[in-house]
């Protein structure tokens, strides 16, 4: 298995699973001229798969621009974007704490989808894979809705929640890959090291 990557994330979860399994890793990150946010932005009527393997190839090609422009010695670059869905609906980021409390009480009782992709450019070629979970959450209060979001914990994840954090004291039911769920399903990145 490939042992050193470029990282096109910063996500502290995904730099923490690559260290789980033993991938050394830089982080190649935007500048601040770089619109990196840009390229997550959902095309109307896009289905949640279509839309995370989208942003996650378009974020892999700017990061191997990134390489480029830095001159940075050639290694694989792996990226990876993490969307939440109920049904057709996309759950992103939340924008402030009214779009969280949104977001969670959409998310309140229901069962939904965690889609993870991850990508993966070694040289010319690419690689990909998709994990698709479920999570259940029990019915929350409104009163632990507010205390969730003032803890911060909600803000920059995809559906207002991490798996890893507080919330878990409101998902009952899990099926699908965890660590998909926290932003780099393990399992699948594993296979793609071991094809370059």
């Amino acid at each position: 298995m490939k042992d050193f990557v470029y990282l096109a994330s910063q996500s502290p979860r995904r730099r923490q699973l690559l260290e789980q399994i033993g991938v050394r890793y830089e982080l190649l990150l935007p500048t601040a001229e770089e619109d990196a946010e840009s390229l997550e932005v959902v095309v109307r009527g896009e289905a949640p798969l279509t839309y995370v393997k989208r942003v996650t190839q378009l974020k892999l090609e700017a990061a191997v621009m990134r390489m480029k422009q830095r001159g940075l010695p050639n290694a694989p670059v792996l990226c990876a974007d993490t969307t939440v869905a109920l049904g057709r609906e996309i759950l992103g980021k939340p924008e402030d704490d009214a779009d969280a409390l949104r977001i969670l009480k959409t998310l309140s009782g229901q069962t939904h989808r965690v889609l993870t992709a991850v990508a993966v450019a070694s040289g010319r070629r690419r690689f990909s894979a998709v994990s698709i979970s479920e999570v259940t959450f029990t019915p929350m209060k409104l009163a632990e809705m507010k205390h969730y979001i003032e803890s911060g914990e909600p803000m920059g994840k995809a559906g207002a929640y991490g798996v890893q954090g507080a919330a878990a004291a409101y998902i009952s039911k899990i099926k699908g890959s965890y660590t998909g769920i926290m932003g780099l399903p393990l399992f699948e990145t594993a296979q793609i090291l071991r094809l370059i």
